[in-house]
């Protein structure tokens, strides 16, 4: 899947994270959400249809 929906995205990283830069970010558009290396901005983008997404998330474990 190619990126180009997700450009001009708001990327996002988890309020767990630290300030460094040493996290994923995560964009969301209206087929695809893209990964990426918070270190390498204009790296390339991991892209999965939102129902790859949905599921895979939907996978992990809650935590307490």
């Amino acid at each position: 899947m190619t990126t180009p929906e997700l450009s001009g995205a708001t990327w996002r990283k988890s309020t767990r994270s630290g300030s460094n830069a040493d996290c994923v970010e995560v964009a969301t558009g209206a087929r695809a959400v893209g990964v990426r290396d918070s270190k390498d901005p204009a790296g390339p983008v991991l892209a999965f249809d939102r129902r790859a997404w949905t599921a895979f998330v939907a996978g992990l474990p809650r935590r307490a």
